[in-house]
């Protein structure tokens, strides 16, 4: 299947420096933040939710594509968490409220992979689709005070903000070569809100605390989730970058290219730390992953890989023939890597 990026558009929340009274609003642990390296990130109005920033982004794409709502044949919405209200469809309402009339619409949440697993919907669909010929791929966040802590749910400074991609058939720029993805359920619950859903409602057994409706930071859910036995915890955090790196040589497989020819890897907007081991594990020198950018952006959920690539694209930093792969890792657990031909 060809496709490729005609236009890409954003819209971001307010740019916010990290300082020490901005991560005061947020935490104590001041020093474990400082250490994380962010240097700014993006926060939205409280008048400001997932779906607004995608429509916002989503008219940027058609705009600078010089293209019209009613000439899209498919939206695909990839939000990493939570929409505006249970029982009701994002993707759907992001393709009225634009006027994309003539268009189906996906939802795409699978946590951070989102994003990156959101081009292979579209190959599947053009594939079985062959009217279909241009498709937005939308990837919004929008962090819930309520139920998500900016600086503590994550080893990440998160951020509001939506980036949309108009892609069409056989357009040859910014060209999809292929995705793949590696799924581990057995550490499906290292992410997992326990209230709020069927099992725990709120409102029953103490699940109006507020305490528990705040979402844990995952790394402290290891111990418990693998029952304390440090063989098995050093499995899990050895598969952070081992899958990564068998995910990278499966899609290289899959296009038909070596691993080498990848000119620069687009991850998740880890912190410094983060980012420095998944380039260890990838073998490939940190100069050539978005580490900075994401220091300067903070965490845009399944946002950060299309936001980048987009910073780097205006940046001319990326050459027409350049590969590109766009990597990721989140809930579920799933490492997911799309390669992309500039």
């Amino acid at each position: 299947m060809s496709y490729g990026i005609v236009a890409i558009g954003e819209s971001l929340g307010e740019r916010v420096e990290v300082t020490d009274s901005v991560i005061g609003e947020y935490t104590t642990s001041h020093e474990t933040v400082r250490s994380w390296g962010y240097r700014h990130f993006h926060r939205a109005d409280d008048s400001t939710l997932i779906t607004d920033l995608a429509v916002r982004a989503c008219e940027e794409a058609l705009k600078a594509a010089s293209a019209d709502a009613s000439e899209v044949d498919l939206v695909v919405l990839a939000i990493a968490d939570f929409a505006e209200y249970l029982c009701w469809d994002a993707a759907a309402a992001v393709q009225g409220r634009i006027g994309a009339v003539n268009a189906e619409a996906i939802l795409v949440n699978q946590a951070c992979c989102s994003g990156v697993m959101a081009f292979d919907t579209v190959a599947g669909r053009l594939a079985t689709h062959p009217d279909y010929r241009n498709a937005l791929i939308v990837s919004s966040n929008r962090i819930c005070d309520t139920y998500q802590n900016r600086m503590e749910t994550s080893t990440s400074v998160l951020s509001d903000g939506a980036v949309a991609a108009l892609v069409r058939r056989g357009h040859e720029r910014g060209r999809w070569l292929a995705t793949e993805t590696i799924t581990d359920g057995r550490y499906a619950n290292f992410f997992r809100m326990d209230v709020g859903g069927t099992a725990e409602p709120f409102g029953v057994s103490g699940a109006a605390d507020k305490d528990l409706q705040k979402q844990a930071n995952p790394l402290g859910r290891v111990a418990e989730i693998l029952g304390n036995d440090a063989r098995r915890m050093l499995e899990f955090f050895k598969k952070f970058g081992g899958n990564m790196r068998e995910a990278v040589d499966r899609v290289c497989a899959r296009a038909g290219i070596e691993p080498g020819e990848i000119k620069r890897f687009i991850h998740l907007n880890d912190n410094q730390q983060a980012m420095a081991d998944i380039s260890r594990a990838l073998g490939v020198p940190l100069e050539r992953f978005n580490g900075e950018l994401a220091l300067d952006l903070g965490h845009f959920g399944s946002a950060d890989q299309m936001l980048a690539l987009h910073r780097m694209m205006r940046a001319g930093e990326l050459r027409e023939g350049d590969v590109v792969a766009l990597t990721t890792l989140g809930g579920g657990m799933h490492w997911a890597v799309t390669l992309i031909r500039i």
